[in-house]
């Protein structure tokens, strides 16, 4: 018997069109462009703007664009999964109002939130639902509008984080591409470090909440960074070996863009040339769930059918993992 591999067949992307420059926050905070491009290499990001424009809006453009490449009909998608921290409402999901905006009237999906490894958990919960055999087209798309959630007056975390989405097709195919191997982490003691404080049930809204301002993201930079440099390299070090790959053998490697100083950790860590290393933190800050599918957006075209992808990212939680997969397709 054949084995059913899941391989990305196209990818999507959208970004906002409003640029906020590092020039524009030091406006706003007591910081520099200086200060923000040394520690995390972020020059610009991307803010949603509009009234009532939410991560909906953002991912049914992946959508949009990924079955207008494929040249697929929305009707044609059974699952969509969207990775998020930012859905439209508690409920019902981001994804049943994405497949509602497209038109996908077949489909049925939820959300999955973790954060910036959220795109990672997707991916491989979209694999396993590919490899089942009982769906053919499964859509996984990772969106955030992170400027709903980030406290402009807080400079730990506002020249961080940018709005963004990105999104792939997963079909199966016999071939020997797709996804290979997938090492996925999680440690929720990390709930200290990154967090929303407030807006669930442990802490419902109040007028105290809000005034105290704990319904935007929370940030303890230096242990999270610490977290994320070991374990973020760590894990790529593990999928690498679980598969008897060096650095040499991979073809790109797709960090999470949250700090150019954690990619380069791992980078170094694996033994991958910076050549071989996606890099657009400085065009688009960390758009959480969104970074890893607007790497390969954004890289697209110098991809090549079989060639050897490894992702990784770390997200708040704490979560983290990584991915081997074999690229299918030619551009």
């Amino acid at each position: 018997m054949s084995t059913i591999n899941a391989a990305i067949t196209c990818v999507g992307g959208y970004l906002p069109e409003y640029v906020m420059t590092n020039a524009e926050l030091e406006k706003i905070v007591d910081t520099t462009d200086e200060w923000i491009t040394t520690r995390t290499g972020i020059k610009e990001r991307r803010v949603l703007k509009g009234e009532g424009k939410a991560t909906s809006d953002m991912g049914a453009e992946v959508v949009k664009q990924i079955c207008e490449k494929r040249g697929i009909a929305p009707e044609e998608i059974d699952l969509v999964l969207v990775a998020t921290v930012t859905p439209d409402m508690p409920f019902p999901s981001t994804a049943n109002i994405i497949c509602d905006k497209v038109g996908a009237t077949n489909a049925w999906g939820y959300d999955l939130s973790a954060a910036c490894s959220g795109f990672l958990y997707a991916l491989v919960t979209g694999q396993r639902f590919i490899e089942s055999g009982a769906y053919k087209k499964v859509v996984i798309v990772g969106a955030d509008k992170m400027s709903s959630i980030i406290d402009y007056e807080d400079r730990t975390t506002c020249i961080i984080f940018g709005d963004g989405a990105g999104g792939v097709l997963l079909e199966p195919t016999e071939e020997e591409v797709g996804i290979v191997d997938s090492v996925l982490k999680s440690d929720g003691s990390g709930r200290e470090f990154l967090n929303i404080k407030a807006g669930g049930s442990h802490k419902p809204a109040s007028l105290e909440t809000l005034k105290n301002k704990e319904h935007f993201v929370y940030q303890e930079g230096k242990s999270v960074f610490r977290f994320a440099v070991t374990n973020m390299a760590d894990v790529s070090a593990e999928i690498l070996k679980r598969n008897n790959l060096t650095g040499e053998d991979v073809d790109w490697l797709v960090p999470h863009q949250a700090n150019l100083r954690i990619i380069e950790a791992t980078r170094a860590r694996v033994g991958i040339p910076k050549e071989k290393v996606m890099i657009n933190i400085q065009k688009y800050g960390n758009t959480t769930a969104g970074t890893l599918p607007l790497c390969l957006w954004d890289w697209e075209k110098k991809l090549k059918k079989g060639d050897n992808l490894i992702l990784a990212a770390f997200g708040g939680g704490f979560t983290w993992g990584s991915i081997y997969l074999k690229w299918a397709y030619n551009s």
